[in-house]
């Protein structure tokens, strides 16, 4: 019954939705850097691609803090940017603005996971696990840089270049 339902439930099937999502840009970054022409776009789908990697061990932590297996549970939400993103790369191949419809692909994926992460971060603190609460932070953190860089690489060369 719903009504039985409480924070942890929310909590634990929230962290089976991003699990489900990092794994899931594990498989869409390389294809995303494989369609990128501007090798700075490459080089952070590359970076991206090892920080998710890094992600997905520490939600694996998180799952053993709370006492549960890791388990996936699908992610629609996610499905629906990489499946944007397989789009924007079939529609734009060839053109000069694949990479800023890339770059806009990975930063919905940058936006979700934050919206996620920093859902999971309080409500590990309400509900006293403090470490896994610590563990969410540093990927909050690290998805916040990585949202900013890309948003800097947009403004200063991709945008620019979808232009010519």
């Amino acid at each position: 019954m719903a009504s039985d339902k409480k924070l942890h439930n929310l909590f634990h099937d929230t962290l089976k939705d991003i699990y489900f999502a990092e794994r899931k840009i594990v498989d869409a970054l390389p294809k995303m850097e494989t369609a990128a022409s501007n090798g700075q776009l490459k080089d952070a789908f590359k970076k991206h691609l090892a920080e998710t990697q890094v992600h997905i061990e520490r939600i694996e932590q998180v799952f053993k803090l709370i006492g549960k297996q890791a388990e996936p549970k699908t992610c629609s939400a996610i499905l629906g940017i990489t499946d944007e993103a397989d789009e924007i790369m079939q529609e734009y191949q060839g053109s000069t603005a694949l990479d800023a419809g890339l770059l806009a692909a990975a930063q919905a994926v940058e936006h979700y996971e934050m919206s996620r992460y920093g859902t999971l971060r309080p409500w590990a603190l309400e509900l006293g696990l403090n470490e896994a609460a610590g563990l969410l932070q540093t990927t909050l953190d690290e998805e916040q840089k990585t949202d900013l860089a890309l948003t800097s690489l947009a403004t200063s060369v991709v945008n620019q270049n979808a232009e010519v």
